[in-house]
């Protein structure tokens, strides 16, 4: 059985949750309040079935006092019921109304024109025209007007079938996408607990599921689901459902949260979007302070005008369209194509609505040319189709991202792709030549590139700054030209430019053209430290003394003692030099004591000191140097030959 949500929209006191209860025998308003003041306060709800159609209702309050409330329930409708009083005609909720389900681009609906009962033909057929002046050019000038009487029963059979026509073009939502359900109500039931309600807006919720909520980063389970009072397996996308949650309280919960699979949308106070300001709202100033209703959530903000200053982009004419960003006072849960709403600050009116483009951008400057540029690819107007669009604008915040690069993840709960077409959007793009695939994210070519060039120039300055160095240590080459970058992006340059021939080296890098060049000064200086130390065995002099015997300057031997060490001819034992043959026979020298001394030789430090006479101060170092070279192990205060 198809499964619609309908919405009803329309001016306080013409009758919407009395057509609701016609139609499904439900009174919506189940408040104590709404009973003693006759009027819808909260958001109601029922349902019925319809000529084989599952019908859940939203029905919205009225009043311009709850128009927050109606901007909770009808973000998830699938049809709007735009209810016009035959009696009283268009009003002004009438007006916000259609404008709120206008600018949330609600793709179908039907005029209803209830209290038929309480006026003429001749009124009527008055009343009929103003509604088709006010729906002119939208998505209801072609929607059937359909008179009904809910306290005679007059037209309700006629509205039924007209309903079940329009649901017929009702665009349906996905299941394939990630679970998401905006919450309108939450509530404990004896016996159950913890019940939270909504639209499901996109995916499946299944008993068992662990779920998110969001803003807040709580997982709860799904103890049981229930659609149209019934217990069911699963929700599917589309459906109004009743969740059980277990693991969390419902002081933890409130209305504008959002029930969703892991990865299934942004928690971000950061949002790009385009965004169409009403023709008779006031002109939007950059900067200005805004209420932002998206699903069932209500939260202050700024708004941004995207645009160089000076060219205009100070102001937002009314009717006038424009990029912005969406500067948040606490955090929304959204994904790229959410359709919002924005009502003044004060008074508290519709103005504006749109649809956000990325709900995690950089945090760049919108006051550029720049920035427009990059708007324009994100925007899905620009686009052929919705997969072109999720290209470019996935495209888009891949180059955003720079050399951090965009988790494949991200594709969902940031760029609104279903899961199950992951893999085909990356394909494609990798195809295209607008990212490669390195680990778990996507790089923009450009970056890879960017990156490789850095890295090459960095490494030719350092040989001409330092040609007896044989390399950039590994560790600062990747800080110098990827600070903040993805790790395996540096891994796969350096893989790169290996195959090519042009980088080699593992703990340094180094161009593969680079070779260690001595001057004459630096060639008779390395010849001379090095006949100097090998000379001096286990007894070396400090540095500064070898290189003022071996006259060669201190910058020089500086260099030069820098070269010998990477070349592993000199080895640093505590702060001593040895010339490495001389730690080698010291080596072999202890190993032949195993040879006659038998399983329990033993070196202790004065036995040490007489054999190969040292002083203590160089006995303490090598006798370390040997324990650490496995060649000894210290036992109390000697050591065993190994």
């Amino acid at each position: 059985m198809k499964s619609i949500v309908v919405g009803t929209a329309g001016h306080i006191d013409h009758g919407k949750s009395a057509l609701v209860q016609a139609l499904t025998g439900t009174d919506p308003d189940r408040l104590k309040e709404e009973k003693a003041r006759g009027i819808t306060i909260d958001l109601g709800f029922a349902h019925a079935v319809i000529e084989g159609l599952a019908v859940a209702f939203v029905d919205v309050p009225g009043h311009e006092q709850f128009v927050k409330n109606m901007l909770a329930g009808v973000g998830g409708i699938d049809l709007v019921v735009l209810v016009v009083a035959a009696d009283e005609s268009v009003m002004p909720q009438t007006r916000e109304h259609f404008d709120i389900c206008r600018l949330l681009q609600v793709p179908v609906g039907i005029v209803a024109l209830t209290k038929s009962d309480l006026v003429d033909d001749e009124t009527l057929s008055l009343v009929r025209l103003e509604v088709r002046e006010l729906v002119a050019g939208s998505f209801l000038e072609h929607a059937p007007v359909v008179p009904v009487s809910s306290k005679t029963g007059e037209g309700l059979d006629a509205f039924r079938a007209a309903l079940v026509t329009a649901a017929a073009a009702a665009k349906g939502r996905s299941a394939d996408g990630a679970a998401r359900l905006p919450i309108d109500r939450v509530f404990s039931m004896k016996g159950f607990g913890t019940v939270v309600t909504g639209t499901l807006v996109s995916g499946t919720v299944r008993v068992d599921d662990e779920l998110m909520l969001l803003p807040g980063d709580r997982r709860a389970k799904v103890r049981g689901v229930q659609v149209h009072g019934k217990r069911e397996d699963a929700a599917l996308a589309g459906q109004r459902a009743a969740v059980n949650l277990a693991g969390v309280d419902v002081e933890e919960i409130s209305r504008g949260q959002n029930l969703t699979a892991p990865d299934a949308a942004a928690e971000t106070r950061l949002a790009d979007a385009v965004l169409e300001l009403l023709p008779d709202a006031n002109p939007l100033k950059h900067g200005a302070r805004v209420r932002f209703h998206q699903g069932t959530a209500e939260i202050l903000g700024r708004v941004s005008i995207v645009g160089p200053a000076g060219e205009g982009s100070q102001t937002l004419k009314p009717g006038a369209k424009a990029f912005v960003r969406l500067r948040l006072e606490r955090a929304a849960v959204l994904s790229r194509g959410d359709r919002f709403i924005l009502r003044a600050y004060s008074p508290a009116i519709t103005i504006a609505g749109g649809q956000i483009l990325d709900p995690l951008p950089p945090r760049t400057a919108v006051r550029t040319q720049a920035a427009v540029g990059r708007f324009k690819r994100l925007d899905p107007a620009a686009a052929a189709d919705r997969v072109d669009a999720e290209i470019r604008a996935v495209a888009a915040m891949i180059d955003s991202a720079g050399g951090a690069g965009l988790p494949v993840a991200a594709l969902a709960s940031r760029a609104g792709v279903e899961p199950p077409h992951l893999a085909l959007r990356v394909d494609a793009l990798v195809a295209r030549g607008l990212a490669a695939r390195i680990g778990d994210s996507l790089v923009a070519p450009a970056i890879i590139g960017r990156v490789s060039s850095d890295l090459v120039a960095l490494l030719g300055a350092h040989h001409a700054a330092q040609p007896l160095s044989e390399g950039l240590p590994r560790e600062e080459a990747r800080e110098r030209v990827l600070p903040h970058g993805h790790p395996a992006l540096f891994e796969h340059v350096l893989d790169e430019l290996g195959r090519a021939g042009t980088v080699g080296g593992r703990d340094r890098l180094a161009l593969a053209t680079h070779r260690v060049a001595l001057s004459p000064e630096e060639k008779r200086a390395h010849d001379a430290l090095e006949d100097a130390f090998r000379s001096a065995g286990l007894k070396p002099a400090d540095a500064a003394a070898v290189a003022r015997d071996a006259k060669v300057p201190s910058a020089v031997a500086d260099r030069v003692i820098k070269l010998l060490l990477r070349q592993k001819i000199l080895v640093k034992v505590d702060v001593l030099l040895f010339h490495r043959d001389a730690l080698d026979r010291l080596k072999a020298d202890v190993t032949a004591l195993k040879a006659s001394g038998g399983k329990d030789a033993r070196l202790d430090v004065a036995a040490f000191k007489d054999r190969f006479g040292v002083s203590r101060k160089f006995a303490i170092p090598l006798l370390e140097y040997l324990d650490r070279e496995r060649v000894t192990r210290r036992v109390g205060e000697a050591r065993v030959i190994l």
